[in-house]
């Protein structure tokens, strides 16, 4: 069962996937995941090279799940 975020139509946490974490488009990429990377290199195209899966609104809807959830 998946579960989604009101307001996040890209976010979803299933308990078979990375645990129930939230993640993006129910992929094996956390937002922490994403977060974290977003940390040690802001640059949104060097993070694509990386994840060319990752879309930019994933990347927003990232950061603004982060700080809902604040």
């Amino acid at each position: 069962m998946s579960l989604s975020f009101e307001g996040f139509d890209r976010i979803t946490a299933d308990p078979a996937i990375l645990g129930g974490k939230p993640c993006i488009r129910g992929m094996r990429i956390s937002v922490q995941q994403v977060l974290d990377i977003l940390a040690r290199n802001p640059s949104w195209e060097e993070l694509r090279e990386d994840y060319p899966e990752l879309e930019p609104e994933d990347l927003r809807q990232s950061l603004a799940f982060a700080a809902a959830a604040r």
